[in-house]
C-alpha cells in the first residue's frame, strides 16, 4: 500500500478533478503489476496495473488507495475489470465517498466472490486526496494560504513592496504547490500592487494542467490590466452583483453575493467546488488572508520564513483577526517543517481556539 500511495502521488498535477489513485497487484511479496491514474478521462490506476500484470493477475491481491469505481464515467467500472481479470482479493485504503461509488464498488466485488478489506493506511490516503475529499464531503475545496514572511512576521513593506522576501529556492518550490491546485486565488489589491502572473512554471519539465486563476474584484477594477489576463491559463473574475461589466471583457466572470461590503467567502469556495476544483491556493495580502482565516475557511498555511527583518512599520501576515487575549489565540498544528534554500518552509493547520 505504501508503494500504491507513492504511485498515486505521481498524478498530483494532472488528475484533477479526479482523485489521485495508485494500484499494486501482487502474489504475496511478488509484485506483478502496478499503475496510477494519470489524467482525467484516461484509464484508472487499476486498469494500468491489470494491463501490466496480464495473466498473472489471476488469483492475485490488488492493493488500491481508493475503492474501485462501480459506475461508467469517462471509463468503464474498475470493479468489473478486477473481476474479469480474476483478482482474488482487494485491499483498499479507504472507501470512496463520491456518490456514484460510495460502497458500490466493494459490493460488486464481494458479490463476485472477491475478498475485500478496507482501511489499510487510510489516514495517509485521506491526506493524499484532501482536496477531492473536501469537495465531495464538505462541498468546498481545500484552501491553502501561501505566505512569505520575515522573521518578525511581516509580509511586505508599508509601501506594499514585497519583492523578494523569500529566496529563489522558495519561489521555485511554490510552483510545485501551484501545480497541484485546481485554482489560484487572489484579490484585486494584489493584482494592482504586485501584478502577478499566477501561472505554474516548473523547471523539471513535469506535465501539469494549468490551474484556474481567480481574481476577487468587486468592481472589476483590474480587468483592463495585469499579467493575470495573459498566457494559456484560464482566468475567472468574481465580482459584486452590481458591478458594471465592461463590454470588452473576454475573460469569464461571475457575480457572488456581498455581505457588509465584502464577498461571501464561503459562497466563493462553493462556487469553485461546483466547477470541480479540489484545492485552492490563496496568494494574496494580509486583508484577504485574514478574512478567510477569520471566517474559519483556511485548512492549511504554507509559510515560507526568510532570515530577514522588516521592522514594525511593515505589513503583518494577517489583518482583521481581532485577537485581544491569550484565550482568543489561534493555535496552529505543525504538519511539516523543511529547509528550502536559506528559508524555512512550514506547513501548518489551524486548530480550535484555545480555552482559558
Amino acid at each position: 500500500m505504501t508503494r500504491a500511495l507513492r504511485l498515486a502521488e505521481r498524478g498530483a498535477y494532472t488528475t484533477r478533478p479526479n482523485p489521485m489513485v495508485g494500484c499494486v497487484i501482487a502474489h504475496g511479496e511478488d509484485v506483478v503489476g502496478e499503475g496510477w491514474h494519470q489524467r482525467k478521462g484516461g484509464p484508472h490506476a487499476e486498469v494500468f496495473a491489470l494491463q501490466a500484470a496480464g495473466e498473472r493477475a489471476k488469483g492475485a491481491t490488488a492493493y488500491v488507495t481508493l475503492e474501485p469505481c462501480a459506475h461508467t464515467g469517462s471509463t468503464g467500472p474498475c470493479a468489473d475489470a478486477l473481476i474479469a481479470a480474476g483478482i482474488a482479493r482487494v485491499v483498499a485504503a479507504m472507501r470512496d465517498p463520491f456518490p456514484q461509488v460510495d460502497g458500490a464498488g466493494f459490493e460488486k466485488l464481494r458479490a463476485a466472490g472477491i475478498t475485500v478489506e478496507c482501511g489499510l493506511m487510510e489516514a495517509q490516503a485521506r491526506a493524499l486526496n484532501c482536496g477531492f475529499l473536501s469537495r465531495v464531503e464538505r462541498g468546498r475545496p481545500w484552501l491553502r494560504v501561501k505566505l512569505a514572511t520575515s522573521l518578525d512576521g511581516r509580509t511586505a513593506m508599508a509601501s506594499g513592496d514585497s519583492k523578494w522576501i523569500s529566496g529563489e529556492a522558495s519561489r521555485r518550490d511554490v510552483h510545485r504547490w501551484r501545480a497541484r491546485c485546481g485554482a489560484l486565488l487572489t484579490g484585486a489589491g494584489t493584482v494592482l500592487a504586485d501584478d502577478p502572473r499566477l501561472t505554474v512554471r516548473l523547471d523539471d519539465g513535469s506535465d501539469f494542467v494549468p490551474p484556474l486563476r481567480v481574481v476577487l474584484d468587486p468592481g472589476l477594477a483590474t480587468v483592463a490590466r495585469g499579467r493575470v489576463r495573459e498566457g494559456d491559463a484560464p482566468t475567472l473574475y468574481i465580482h459584486a452583483p452590481d458591478a458594471k461589466v465592461p463590454r470588452e471583457l473576454r475573460a469569464e466572470h461571475v457575480a457572488v453575493a456581498m455581505q457588509g461590503g465584502r464577498f461571501d467567502l464561503d459562497a466563493v469556495l462553493r462556487l469553485l467546488a461546483a466547477r470541480g476544483v479540489n484545492e485552492v491556493q490563496l496568494e494574496a495580502g494580509a486583508t484577504l488572508a485574514g478574512a478567510f482565516l477569520s471566517a474559519g475557511l483556511v485548512d492549511e498555511l504554507l509559510l515560507y520564513i526568510a532570515p530577514v527583518l522588516l521592522g514594525e512599520r511593515a505589513r503583518p501576515l494577517f489583518d482583521g483577526l481581532q485577537i485581544d487575549t491569550m484565550d482568543e489565540r489561534l493555535q496552529l498544528r505543525q504538519i511539516e517543517s523543511r529547509s528550502v534554500g536559506d528559508d524555512l518552509r512550514l506547513l501548518l493547520r489551524p486548530q480550535a481556539r484555545a480555552q482559558g
